[in-house]
């Protein structure tokens, strides 16, 4: 064999040892930037939430609190609403919930407030949903709908308590008010927004405001509450696919080097 042909094998054997290395690299990159997305999208589904997020200023809205179960070994079999005291909500009704008993629970004002012309002494302080059955199991989550209001004139956002309470008596608080600027809390409380009221301040959102006006609205905080699951969704199929071309690189790269 020439001296030539000996010195080139080396640097064959180079290249393609780089050549693997660069691939193992990028199947390493794949997969952390997979898990990072999934970390990233996954919190947008793990909180107790108001939606829509915002209702008019004045007004009545019906609201859904959505519960997911954050938990693989246990149900949700309680949720305890604890309504705000410093802009107390006159009217709550809540819809019926299959498979659910609805309890709330009222207390008299500290102020009396006007609703439509009349004095209003106690007003709905709590609202309980016990499961009759299995509740919410792993991987579900459930809605609950309530009819609030007259909203306050006067604030910008209204802050709920939350209480989820788990087949094994485990209790969940969502009671952390979240402060602008500054990041989440690990267990938030739901918040409605209250944005600027509409006509004649007798505005309405979600479901109530469709049946009085007898059809179909806009609703931008809906759509809003909606794009964010969907963008947070994108990101985690994003990710995964990542993950899956870097695993491939990786199996290629370990078939390029074996043989």
């Amino acid at each position: 064999m020439s001296d030539s042909a000996t010195s080139a094998q080396p640097v064959q054997s180079a290249s393609k040892a780089s050549k693997v290395s660069k691939l193992s690299r990028l199947s390493l990159i794949g997969g952390v930037a997979a898990g990072s997305v999934l970390l990233l999208a996954g919190p947008a589904f793990a909180h107790v939430s108001v939606q829509p997020e915002a209702a008019p200023k004045g007004g009545f809205a019906t609201i859904n609190l959505k519960v997911p179960n954050e938990r693989d070994d246990a149900s949700t079999v309680k949720l305890e609403l604890t309504l705000p005291t410093d802009h107390p909500l006159a009217s709550v009704m809540a819809q019926p919930v299959p498979g659910w008993k609805v309890s709330v629970t009222k207390s008299k004002l500290p102020k009396p407030i006007e609703m439509e012309g009349e004095k209003i002494t106690e007003a709905p302080s709590k609202i309980t949903w016990t499961a009759e059955d299995k509740g919410i199991e792993a991987g579900q989550f459930q809605q609950f709908p309530l009819s609030v209001g007259q909203l306050p004139k006067d604030a910008d956002q209204l802050v709920f308590k939350a209480l989820q309470t788990y087949d094994d008596k485990e209790v969940v608080r969502w009671i952390e008010p979240t402060k602008e600027g500054a990041p989440e809390p690990e267990n938030p409380a739901p918040m409605l927004k209250l944005t600027a009221a509409e006509g004649d301040g007798h505005g309405a959102s979600g479901a109530a405001a469709d049946d009085d006006k007898g059809g179909d609205r806009t609703r931008p905080a809906a759509a809003e509450a909606s794009t964010g699951d969907t963008t947070a969704r994108l990101l985690g199929g994003i990710g995964i696919g990542v993950g899956v071309i870097g695993i491939g690189f990786g199996v290629f790269a370990g078939r390029r080097k074996s043989a």
